[in-house]
């Protein structure tokens, strides 16, 4: 079973040097991101102000709730990305998905203010998050070439960023408009996500322009969301997102260390992700074409040491004007050194009918890996200080870069991707 590329069977390969375009359903792919980013941060962009500063949360309890609300996409990742393969119902799977988040907004303007209901819509926009996020990402190694996946992830992610930068901006030019009518906000995000599943239902095709034809019973029988996991190089590529994942602090806690440290006031709080976002939407395009000319373990583990000098800089004292925007910049380089990368990383490693559930693997390891170290650190905050709890993830950090760095795989090439001795001889 081979790799999907875009244009005709027979077509020449592009010369060497010349400048291949970013194929149309990465686009269209990328500008419902975008939209439907501006809807999501809209609402998002306040919570951890709101929760910490506002209600009185502890580190602990921000710490139990950020981990829970990433981890309750973990396991819909995995039956979204198993779904979306079976018959290469990636369109829609991940349109259900955009759907289910788009209404979430309306279970918050329902909701009324009752604690229940507003925790209810944000599952279910997080829900949503996990049942899209494999289908889409496999429809980006489905119509791209497999040279040119580091930059196709990076276009994409770049798109999807401006919609995270436009979010909170909307949203707070909204609350000055209506003298705080947080019911403005949530209306505006229910008719921005309502566009974009529209977008995606008109923009964005079902299958690859050459699809794989169908595979026989047997190999159909073995499309189970683990099956991927027969690949070594993806087992290894799982196993180092889990460790990545355990040593990385969440953003909400580096914003709040920096709140901290700067003695920020918190008017200015919200402001904090878009000064990483920015940085990410300049970095991911150029990152993403690195990795496709220099290999793509590289950016992986630099972006991981560039959160790795992030967290050094919330503990050494220096001077406010080099730490604000040092971290900042520091942690907006590491998304976009990793986040398309990893996907792109794992891509040729994955047969047709295993894109969306070998690539929710991934996702599903560093995730779950995420809610473990969301925890541990809002407890050891809690137990012994912020300072403490930066520290242990700095050498857990260390440790994860280095295990990685002998266990990631290299990148196989543009080659086909054979697949495992025992399935081909079930098909033959």
């Amino acid at each position: 079973m081979y790799l999907a590329t875009t244009g005709r069977p027979d077509a020449p390969p592009a010369p060497q040097g010349v400048r291949r375009r970013v194929p149309g359903t990465v686009l269209a792919l990328g500008t419902v991101s975008l939209v439907t980013d501006v809807s999501s941060e809209m609402v998002t962009a306040v919570l951890p102000l709101y929760l910490v500063l506002g209600l009185g949360l502890s580190p602990l309890q921000f710490g139990l709730l950020d981990g829970l609300s990433t981890g309750a996409t973990a396991l819909v990742r995995l039956l979204g990305g198993a779904t979306a393969d079976r018959g290469g119902r990636h369109k829609t799977v991940g349109g259900l998905g955009y759907a289910l988040s788009a209404l979430s907004r309306l279970g918050l303007l329902l909701a009324g203010g009752a604690t229940g209901g507003i925790a209810g819509a944000l599952a279910a926009d997080r829900l949503g998050k996990g049942v899209r996020t494999a289908p889409r990402d496999a429809l980006i190694t489905l119509h791209s070439p497999p040279e040119d996946l580091g930059r196709a992830f990076g276009v994409h992610r770049a798109m999807d960023t401006t919609g995270a930068l436009l979010g909170p901006l909307a949203a707070f030019a909204l609350l000055w408009a209506t003298a705080d009518a947080y019911d403005a906000v949530f209306a505006v995000s229910l008719c921005t996500g309502a566009f974009g599943v529209l977008l995606w239902l008109l923009l964005v095709p079902g299958r690859a322009r050459r699809a794989a034809p169908a595979p026989p019973p047997a190999a159909r029988a073995r499309t189970a969301p683990l099956a991927a996991l027969r690949s070594p190089g993806l087992r290894r590529i799982v196993l180092c997102a889990a460790l990545l994942g355990a040593a990385t602090v969440g953003d909400s806690f580096l914003y709040l260390l920096l709140q901290r440290r700067l003695a920020l006031d918190p008017t200015w709080f919200p402001f904090l992700p878009l000064g990483a976002a920015a940085v990410f939407l300049l970095l991911a395009v150029p990152a993403g074409r690195l990795a496709d000319r220099l290999g793509r373990r590289g950016p992986l583990l630099y972006g991981h040491g560039a959160l790795f000098l992030a967290y050094g800089l919330l503990l050494v004292p220096l001077p406010e004007a080099v730490v604000l925007p040092g971290v900042l910049v520091l942690l907006g380089g590491f998304y976009a050194a990793t986040d398309g990368v990893l996907m792109a990383l794992a891509g040729p490693f994955l047969t047709e009918g295993r894109r969306a559930s070998g690539l929710a693997l991934v996702q599903t390891a560093q995730a779950l890996a995420r809610v473990g170290a969301a925890v541990a650190f809002g407890a050891l905050w809690t137990a012994s200080g912020p300072g403490a709890a930066l520290v242990c993830a700095l050498v857990a950090l260390a440790a994860a870069v280095c295990c990685a760095a002998r266990l990631l795989p290299r990148d196989p090439g543009p080659g086909p991707v054979p697949e495992p001795r025992d399935l081909r001889e079930r098909t033959d």
